[in-house]
């Protein structure tokens, strides 16, 4: 039986159609997903590996702060030296690293050598979604990136509700080796993702040390100072609440995974819906978050002595982790022609409010001012970071960068004729001009 010429080229194009912007976006959250589960899970682990490693807990501990450090040190260093390489493949190497990082620590036969997979395991963890964060922004039109970026941020933030818990099991009835062995193989799931459905994209035009001019705008170094601070406060809060539910809250040790995952469900819920604000508002809708985070953090040791207003409290605090995609898209607006090192510089900021605000509220345990003091301390640092805001917002009102990917560069005459990817519903409305290739091209 014949088929004809009109028959093939409908299965040809069928063929290469590119695939749903959500399964793009899902293909990158599972990435942020595996981040997710071994960097909130190490620390319920702790008392697992510190004791079949023989060594105390405070000690143990510096497993998590090798991972911290790999991530403020890597986030910079990746992004400058993978300039000229394609965002995808940029995509699978770190994800590629992180397997193995992960790999090696449930291997690991010493405390130095899980010291050295951790901090390899940390290495790609800002580059990957400063990477990541780009590309989902370079698929959705202008008015759109920050809810793109908040949907990638998905996969950290549902990591908090099912792969945190999941590993911990894991840890409990296995062993803690095969909690990050499982990591590992969400990582290389990843990799399969992004190598079926990440946007195929020309070699890195960027120039390392143009990328490097990011570290001279005054507007990068305030934007990452209002996260290296204002999120300070909601660190202060997480690292100490399980010792809080248990002193102050009164609750059995049993029953804490619950406010961890009500902790997840409220930053997923923030990441899935705040941004749709900052998408019309976005210096405004930070601003906004900051203060809402103060007031949460300030009402902690109120709502602490019951459970169930210190669960509204922890939800509430939880939803200003939505603070992170937000300055995601600012750095985008004032890094100029260093997206990637400004995208990766956030995550580094990150995680240096990751290391300040539980230092602060350590020192103030420490000073005999109760578990609870963690709130004001939390507090502070987010009206600090709102104070830095307000430099910030005199000048958000400079044109925002709109071009978003290589392909993006090109001239708007010939952006007309590229084909228009199937990529979602609501984007008809798209013009030409913000269209990319998803998968297939060349």
């Amino acid at each position: 039986m014949s088929i004809s010429p009109q028959a093939t080229s409908l299965r040809a194009t069928a063929a290469s159609a590119p695939p749903h912007l959500a399964i793009v976006l899902f293909s990158l959250a599972m990435g942020g997903f595996a981040i997710g589960t071994t960097e909130f899970a190490s620390m319920s682990l702790l008392p697992f590996f510190a004791a079949d490693l023989r060594v105390d807990e405070p000690t143990a501990g510096h497993a998590i702060s090798a991972y911290a450090l790999g991530v403020v040190l890597g986030a910079p260093l990746i992004a400058v030296l993978g300039a000229r390489f394609a965002r995808r493949t940029q995509l699978l190497a770190l994800m590629a690293v992180f397997a193995l990082g992960n790999a090696l620590t449930s291997l690991a036969p010493g405390f130095g050598w899980m010291i050295a997979a951790r901090f390899l395991a940390g290495l790609p963890h800002g580059a990957y979604f400063g990477i990541a964060a780009l590309v989902a922004a370079s698929l959705v039109p202008q008015h759109r990136r920050s809810r793109a970026i908040g949907q990638v941020m998905l996969g950290l933030t549902g990591a908090t509700i099912i792969g945190v818990p999941l590993a911990n099991l894991v840890g409990q009835t296995v062993g803690w080796r095969a909690s990050f062995g499982l990591v590992s193989l969400l990582a290389l799931l990843t990799v399969l993702l992004c190598a079926l459905f990440a946007p195929r994209d020309q070699a890195g035009r960027s120039d390392p040390l143009r990328e490097l001019d990011a570290l001279r705008s005054g507007r990068v170094w305030i934007t990452l100072a209002i996260g290296a601070i204002g999120f300070g406060g909601m660190f202060a809060v997480y690292t100490y609440l399980a010792t809080t539910l248990i002193e102050v809250t009164k609750v059995s040790p049993a029953v804490i995974p619950f406010f961890l995952a009500v902790f997840g469900v409220g930053a997923t819920l923030g990441n899935l819906f705040v941004p749709r604000f900052a998408d019309r508002a976005l210096m405004p809708t930070a601003g906004v978050i900051l203060l809402f985070s103060a007031v949460a953090l300030l009402v902690f040791p109120l709502a602490a002595g019951n459970p169930w207003l210190l669960a509204i409290d922890i939800f509430a605090i939880g939803a200003g982790v939505s603070l992170g995609a937000i300055l995601q898209t600012r750095l985008m607006d004032v890094a100029g022609d260093a997206q990637a090192l400004a995208a990766a510089l956030n995550h580094s900021a990150f995680n240096t409010a990751n290391a300040l605000g539980p230092f602060l509220g350590g020192l103030a345990i420490r000073e005999g001012l109760g578990w609870t003091s963690t709130g004001p301390v939390g507090a502070a640092l987010a009206l600090l970071g709102f104070l830095i805001w307000i430099v910030a917002s005199r000048d958000a009102g400079s044109a925002p960068v709109q071009i978003t990917s290589e392909l993006d560069a090109a001239p708007l005459k010939n952006a007309a004729a590229r084909p228009s990817p199937p990529l979602a519903p609501d984007d008809q409305s798209r013009s030409a001009s913000h269209r990319v290739p998803v998968a297939g091209d060349a």
